[in-house]
């Protein structure tokens, strides 16, 4: 709670776009547990945040602040839609919801190649909405695979048919999942390297995160398609996680601050967060486990 207390300022950020990350995951997950009017009140106020940084000519929600000639908006975008919805209903005002499926569609448009692997950044033109630039930060290489960036459209385009029930973003999500879970480069223990395209595969980096939030969405997704890709995609997932339950991806309860979850990679090409435990690899993992009880059950 003491956490939740500093978060609290964060209703008003008009300078970040990882408002979903921020006050979803922690205020929303608190208001479905034990619902307050202050959470809920939070949580609009976040939304209303998040919606300053929508553009109607580039049709889609800034990421990353910038020179003002560029306009750059990140896969990892995607992740912060739910918050979105979330307002539309509880509110009624349409608009949230409107911006969300624009930037979903423009995200759509200009981020995936034909095989559905994503590029990370997509440089706009602010003046006109056109792409000035394809490109990746976080991946090996600017036409690369980077594994989180797939990850990330992989659970905000399941999310987009949840909430929408709209036929094009279930497409987008199988699209998304079958380019991962087919890749001659994926390891048998479906913990992604932290990129597709890696050079110096198999000896490069693992990216647990990634998997963690992969086999959260695949656990969702799963429940949307035909039986035969629903047993494919729930027994990736079940591998991912059993995967991350070993001694290699986990570390022993009570060792290393309360992380759960061994070999994360953040910012490979910048040389930050290298084989480390992530907040997100433990948070989705979480997710995905919870996941998993609730559909075992049936």
């Amino acid at each position: 709670m003491r956490i939740m207390e500093v978060l609290k300022k964060e209703q008003y950020n008009t300078t970040t776009h990882d408002l979903g990350f921020m006050m979803y995951c922690s205020f929303g997950n608190a208001n479905q547990i034990a619902p307050k009017p202050e959470y809920k009140d939070i949580l609009i106020n976040s939304a209303k945040s998040l919606a300053t940084r929508f553009d109607p000519k580039v049709r889609a929600i800034r990421s990353w602040d910038s020179d003002k000639e560029d306009y750059l908006v990140i896969i990892d975008n995607m992740m912060n839609l739910e918050l979105l919805f979330w307002a539309t209903r509880v509110t009624g005002d349409s608009s949230f919801y409107e911006i969300a499926t624009t930037h979903a569609n423009t995200t759509i448009q200009n981020h995936f190649r034909p095989d559905y692997s994503s590029y990370h950044v997509i440089n706009y033109d602010p003046t006109t909405g056109a792409v000035q630039q394809k490109r990746t930060a976080q991946g090996y290489s600017n036409e690369s695979a980077w594994a989180r960036g797939q990850a990330w459209g992989l659970y905000g385009f399941t999310v987009m048919y949840r909430e929408t029930k709209d036929p094009k973003y279930l497409a987008q999500a199988k699209g998304i999942a079958d380019f991962m879970l087919h890749h001659p480069n994926l390891p048998q223990d479906k913990i992604p390297y932290w990129d597709f395209n890696a050079p110096n595969i198999p000896n490069a980096l693992r990216d647990a995160s990634a998997a963690g939030i992969t086999s959260a969405a695949l656990l969702e997704l799963c429940q949307y398609v035909p039986a035969k890709t629903s047993k494919e995609y729930f027994a990736a997932a079940e591998t991912m996680l059993q995967s991350l339950s070993s001694d290699t991806y986990r570390y022993a309860p009570g060792t290393n601050g309360g992380f759960l979850i061994k070999h994360g990679v953040g910012h490979f090409p910048q040389g930050t967060e290298i084989d480390v435990p992530l907040t997100y690899a433990d948070y989705y993992f979480i997710e995905a486990l919870k996941r998993y009880q609730e559909l075992s059950k049936n």
